[in-house]
């Protein structure tokens, strides 16, 4: 059992492309794959460090910190090109509401985004008490700040055997024989693998559609052209998938490495096409970090080869 909680806020600004350096540890898998998208727009890009970046990373901005720390520890620099950044979802007002004038069996969380909105209204509903199922690690570290004196209203029950949402679905334990009530706060692009599957079960569920992922529009010409020669592109969804593949879909055969976080985004990638996807068995950091290098790993014998 975990207990936990952090406060978060969620803000869109301008987004600075930067080259930074990176670190991390874990397993991986691979797999091939290309398609299409939309977008919008980082700045110009600064280097901190003499050495080309080694991988694009692409979560929202301030978001991307601890892939490049952890990445920094493999003497790897990245290049941060946000393609994605999180806005109000049409629940959004509901979800404070909510917590505060109903009680759950569960609450399921399937993303780190996820968490940050419900740290949100959680904390603005008074902080009651909760029991929580999360998807994976990668989640529940989002909750490690929480305060000591919040921490016993706020309690991570549960995480399935595999960080998948469909798994999740199949393994959330009832409560009791009474029919189980579960809130979902929800991204708006998010399938319906969670609902589908509590509900085949006998689970009564409550999805919010509590914030959207929005595809950048544009990338400065100078910064995008820097991201296409890095060896590796760094993502953590489907909708950045897309944003990508949007960029590149009128530029002709790129074909560098594509490191997923995990099989859900790496689905995606192969329905859009894209080549030389790498992804870990088990979502989260360390098995992504595994992945990247792997590519790396790739990308430096293919160099080798054709200079021999």
């Amino acid at each position: 059992m975990v207990m936990v909680m952090a406060m978060f806020s969620i803000s869109i600004q301008s987004l600075p492309s930067l080259v930074l350096s990176c670190s991390s540890s874990s397993s991986s898998k691979h797999t091939s794959s290309r398609s299409l998208v939309s977008f919008w727009k980082p700045q110009a890009c600064f280097s901190t460090t003499s050495q080309k970046p080694k991988v694009v990373v692409t979560r929202e901005k301030g978001k991307n910190a601890k892939l490049i720390d952890a990445l920094g520890k493999h003497n790897v620099n990245c290049l941060e090109v946000p393609l994605i950044k999180h806005a109000p979802g049409p629940d959004s007002d509901r979800l404070s509401a909510l917590l505060r004038e109903s009680t759950f069996d569960w609450i399921v969380i399937t993303s780190p985004e996820a968490a940050i909105v419900f740290l949100e209204a959680w904390k603005a509903a008074g902080t009651p008490k909760v029991q929580l199922g999360v998807v994976g690690t990668g989640t529940a570290s989002t909750f490690h700040d929480i305060s000591q004196s919040l921490n016993q209203y706020l309690e991570i029950r549960f995480t399935p055997s595999k960080a998948t949402g469909k798994v999740l679905a199949s393994e959330l334990p009832k409560v009791g024989s009474k029919s189980c009530t579960v809130l979902y706060p929800a991204s708006v692009k998010a399938g319906s693998d969670i609902e589908k599957g509590l509900s085949d079960r006998g689970f009564h569920v409550t999805r919010l559609n509590t914030y959207n992922t929005v595809a950048i529009q544009e990338v400065d010409a100078m910064v995008l052209k820097q991201a296409l020669s890095t060896p590796v592109v760094a993502v953590a969804s489907p909708s950045a998938i897309r944003a990508w593949n949007n960029l590149i879909s009128n530029l002709g055969n790129w074909d560098n490495s594509v490191a997923c976080i995990g099989e859900t985004t790496a689905v995606a990638a192969k329905k859009f096409g894209l080549k030389n996807v790498y992804y870990p068995a088990n979502p989260g950091l360390e098995g992504w970090v595994d992945s990247i290098l792997e590519a790396l790993r790739a990308h430096d014998r293919l160099q080798k080869d054709l200079a021999s």
